[in-house]
């Protein structure tokens, strides 16, 4: 079994989006730092309620997915479409923009601390202009596994056990067959999680530190930085001298052409000038 190394390290920058949220973006800081079908990756913490407050009103999407998942905090989601939805901490929500859909996320709070993450995952050309639709999954949905030194949470895909058996999280079945896992390690774990082969896959540690290990050699990875993996079949990871958190996500590429103008993502030119013009005529979704 073949196993990953850390291939290129992205760090995170401090960016803001909606109306005013301060985040720490990594993949997607431009079109040269994506990972097909990963289009991009928001980490948005802080204490302060000056920097998440205003939210993100109502936008547009079209064209690939949204998956929220909080850390801690709540976030309410609306939509043009007469949807609501409490993301609350500890859960997720996973989006499929289609066609188009206009939606708000909001903070359900005044104070405390906020952290969560959102990634765009980009969907195959002959689903971009299905019909809308979005998933929220809460905390005790979310399956945790207990591991020697430490824990995980799947979201999507498998965790493999190592003992011939899986641990399933509620997201199964999609085109891009995605793997989500939120892996908490104590000072020193090792784990080992099996990578689908050909599938594009990115660690992001959001406490502590961890190291890449492959071929008897190990590359350290910091916090808030995307460390994107090689091909192979496995990744195995040892925690730093803290301990870390760690976001793992791999999914299938899909070699299409990815033409973007801000909350749409499509395949081409004219089908970007499409997506504009129906979301001025009222049409999007």
């Amino acid at each position: 079994m073949t196993t990953r190394s850390l291939s290129r390290i992205i760090p995170s920058i401090p960016v803001s989006d909606g109306a005013g949220v301060k985040l720490r973006r990594s993949l997607g800081q431009n079109p040269q730092l994506r990972l097909d079908p990963f289009l991009m990756l928001d980490e948005f913490a802080s204490d302060n309620p000056d920097d998440y407050i205003a939210g993100f009103p109502p936008h547009p999407h079209r064209g690939f997915e949204t998956v929220t998942y909080m850390l801690e905090g709540d976030f309410q989601h609306q939509d043009h479409l007469g949807h609501t939805g409490h993301l609350r901490g500890g859960g997720a929500q996973w989006m499929t923009a289609g066609r188009g859909i206009i939606h708000s996320e909001m903070p359900l709070q005044q104070s405390g601390r906020l952290h969560g993450f959102q990634f765009w995952i980009n969907l195959p050309a002959r689903e971009k202009m299905k019909p809308a639709s979005y998933r929220d999954i809460q905390p005790d949905e979310i399956p945790e596994q207990e591991i020697s030194g430490g824990r995980v949470r799947v979201i999507a895909g498998a965790f493999d056990r190592g003992d011939g058996q899986a641990v399933p999280g509620p997201i199964q079945g999609l085109a891009t067959a995605p793997l989500f896992l939120d892996l908490r390690l104590e000072a020193g774990a090792r784990v080992s999680q099996r990578v689908a082969a050909g599938h594009a896959a990115f660690l992001y540690p959001y406490a502590g530190s961890l190291s890449v290990v492959a071929d008897e050699t190990s590359r350290p990875l910091a916090a808030r930085q995307a460390g994107v993996l090689s091909d192979g079949e496995q990744v195995e990871l040892e925690a730093g001298p803290d301990g870390c958190g760690v976001l793992l996500l791999s999914a299938l590429p899909l070699g299409e052409p990815v033409v973007q103008y801000g909350p749409f993502v499509m395949n081409t030119r004219e089908e970007i000038e499409q997506a504009l013009d129906d979301y001025r005529a009222g049409t999007l979704a």
